[in-house]
């Protein structure tokens, strides 16, 4: 159980009581009553209340999305860099994080790659492992283009070990991507195999925007079992709320209730870090292109831009009975993005608690 009741202010007070319990923890050695008498009881609530909030379909999770390092990094290393990891995370009111599963996705478009693709660590030995010591419930990202069935039960068995499990299946990166585990049979497997696992999916207004039917495909999927929905970086503003239109009225067409969709946002400040976010995927109207190409500040801008766009599909979702939650991720490993991170997930998260 959380240690309140749900609530915009009562979370803001819980969110600091957390931020205040963690700092105790890690700098006084005078704190062993703390961590034996009170804490293990009330972080074990904070950590569940994310799959109860989303179980109950509430508006305003909150989440940080992050990469695991390359593969080829030395171990001295990783245990630095997840050191790093796990303070930056103590010191964020979210409700939990995001760790991808990132591929190479040469096959999308013939376009080329504006940086090389490394493999990573796998996204679920670096959250259940490598981040241990970060108390919030981690979302996995896991591609089943590479599974077996045999091998896709097994990650999920090493998943359900861990409390609360919680993932996003992703399919292929292309259609024309061969072999895997499609994800309708990875769908299917979880159910029989894993049901205590909670799946999400992933929504793209980009998508959407070509073909009309990512809210079919957000139904489809909540058919299959999933729980909740996370898309890519929103810097359409208008894709994405004809994306949410047409699943309001879908759902309420059909008197269905939606499922929490979380809207992902990462500041960009730099020509390279625009020019591989287009090559991602993600969607630039051309104004917004030309303001965050000429602007003294691209950091600042796109910080500014990205609350202006969360402000309005708030007030949108809102409205026809979405609820709606934010992702902030980082696409660029330049220190400054990752600090404006942080300062872009205070910043939207304000606007969930003006409600």
């Amino acid at each position: 159980m959380p240690l309140f009741d749900s609530g915009p202010k009562v979370k803001e007070c819980e969110y600091l009581l957390r931020d205040v319990t963690l700092r105790m923890l890690a700098n006084s050695d005078s704190a062993h009553w703390l961590s034996t008498a009170f804490v293990p009881g009330y972080l074990a609530g904070v950590s569940t209340s994310l799959l109860d909030r989303i179980e109950r379909r509430e508006a305003g999770l909150v989440l940080y999305g992050l990469s695991p390092p390359k593969r080829e990094t030395a171990p001295q290393e990783l245990q630095a860099i997840a050191a790093r990891q796990v303070a930056r995370l103590a010191a964020l009111p979210v409700d939990g994080i995001i760790v991808y599963d990132l591929q190479d996705e040469s096959e999308r478009t013939g376009e080329a790659r504006p940086f090389p693709f490394l493999p990573t660590v796998d996204p679920s030995a670096w959250a259940c492992d490598h981040l241990a010591g970060a108390t919030l419930p981690k979302v996995v990202y896991h591609c089943t283009h590479g599974d077996t069935a045999a091998g896709f039960v097994a990650w999920l068995q090493r998943l359900r070990a861990q409390p609360a499990p919680l993932a996003v299946l992703v399919g292929a990166p292309s259609a024309r991507a061969r072999g895997g585990l499609p994800l309708d049979q990875a769908y299917a497997l979880a159910r029989d195999r894993a049901p205590d696992v909670r799946l999400g999916g992933i929504a793209i207004a980009e998508r959407h925007a070509r073909r009309h039917d990512e809210h079919e495909r957000i139904r489809a999927k909540d058919a299959a079992g999933c729980h909740f929905f996370v898309t890519q970086a929103v810097y359409d503003v208008t894709a994405t709320k004809s994306l949410l239109s047409d699943y309001a009225l879908a759902t309420h067409d059909r008197g269905e209730s939606p499922l929490p969709i979380i809207l992902t946002f990462a500041p960009c400040g730099s020509a390279k870090t625009l020019a591989f976010m287009k090559w991602l995927g993600i969607a630039f109207p051309r104004w917004l292109e030309n303001d965050l190409s000429r602007a003294a500040d691209p950091l600042a801008t796109s910080i500014e831009i990205c609350a202006q766009i969360f402000t309005e599909l708030w007030a949108y979702a809102r409205a026809r009975g979405i609820p709606l939650g934010l992702n902030v991720e980082s696409v660029s490993i330049r220190k400054a993005e990752i600090d404006a991170a942080a300062e872009l997930l205070a910043c939207l998260r304000r606007i969930t608690l003006d409600r």
